[in-house]
């Protein structure tokens, strides 16, 4: 059976997509659309953000752990224009 640290060997680094959203409360609330399910939250953006990045690194290791695919990371370029 493939370990986690196997699957990041196959898949080295990889980027999702996450979505951080303030509620009513003034919690931040972050979502990863990729994986269905994978929710977080923090006080603060920061910690939003490293509470959402333990989420999925724990979403990944059950998908490895159960022989399931690991769904592709985001590869994507900013473009810059100028608008005049």
């Amino acid at each position: 059976m493939a370990t986690f640290e196997q699957g990041l060997l196959e898949y080295k680094s990889m980027k999702y997509r996450v979505y951080l959203e303030q509620d009513e409360d003034g919690i931040y609330v972050a979502t990863c659309p990729t994986l269905p399910g994978c929710v977080s939250q923090g006080h603060t953006r920061a910690e939003a953000t490293a509470n959402i990045r333990e989420a999925i690194e724990g979403y990944l290791k059950s998908l490895v752990k159960h022989g399931d695919p690991v769904p592709p990371g985001i590869e994507e370029e900013v473009i810059e224009v100028t608008n005049r």
